[in-house]
This record gives C-alpha cells, sequence and structure tokens, in this order.
C-alpha cells in the first residue's frame, strides 16, 4: 500500500534541506544553499525545496521574483515520525526491542538506562 506524501518520511537530502530551513526560518533558495553541506548546485537545492513544498513539509509564499519558503512540519514532529517509521519497520513496532537492541549491541548501559528511566518518571509526574 503507497503512503500518501505527507506521510513519507524525509530521505537524507530532503532532512539536510529541511534542517537548513528550520535554522533559517522563511527563506529563498539561495538561503538553503549557502547552509548545505556540502555544497550543491542552486537547480538541485530549488528542486527539493519544491518536493518538499509538493510532500507539505514545506510552504512557499512568492515575495518579488523569489519564492519564500517555510517550514509547516516541526523539527520535533519529524523526529517523532523518523523515529516511529524506524521502531515499526526494524522492529515490528516495538519500542522495547529498539531498547533491548541497543542494550545488546553496548550503546546503552545499565547506568545510563537509570538515568533515562528517572527521567521519564519525572516526565510523567509532571504531566
Amino acid at each position: 500500500m503507497a503512503k500518501d506524501a505527507k506521510q513519507e518520511g524525509l530521505t537524507k537530502l530532503e532532512l539536510k534541506m529541511m534542517q537548513a530551513v528550520w535554522r533559517l526560518g522563511s527563506c529563498t533558495v539561495s538561503d538553503v544553499q549557502e547552509q548545505v553541506e556540502p555544497p550543491l548546485a542552486y537547480t538541485t537545492v530549488q528542486t527539493m525545496l519544491n518536493i518538499l513544498e509538493r510532500k507539505g513539509k514545506l510552504r512557499r509564499r512568492l515575495q518579488g521574483k523569489a519564492y519564500v519558503y517555510s517550514a509547516v512540519m516541526s523539527e520535533a514532529k519529524a523526529l517523532g515520525e523518523a523515529v516511529r517509521d524506524l521502531v515499526d519497520r526494524m522492529f515490528g513496532g516495538s519500542s522495547e526491542e529498539l531498547v533491548m537492541s541497543l542494550v545488546k549491541s553496548r550503546q546503552i548501559n545499565r547506568k545510563r538506562l537509570a538515568e533515562l528511566s528517572e527521567r521519564l518518571q519525572r516526565n510523567e509526574e509532571e504531566r
């Protein structure tokens, strides 16, 4: 089943473009081009911003002779969607399996898990 364009995740290059827009706020193709590393051709940046606009991740408005782009999707929302997609695709929807994978691969240890557990407890108490 094909995903709706607005529900598609971001490719690496799209994410670079979005990160530049998030940093800059409202910006032109040239503004984004100056921010992106490694440097990309103006037409490449323009094409990517137009794709993101069609996907509903950006909006654009004509200002003089140039389009000005701004983010529709927040960085936090993009992060949440990327994590959900990773958990769904790689761990069958189980966040516990993601955590266990981090433990097994030694990317997180018992001390760090305890710290995260404390943060989770504080977060739940604040709600």
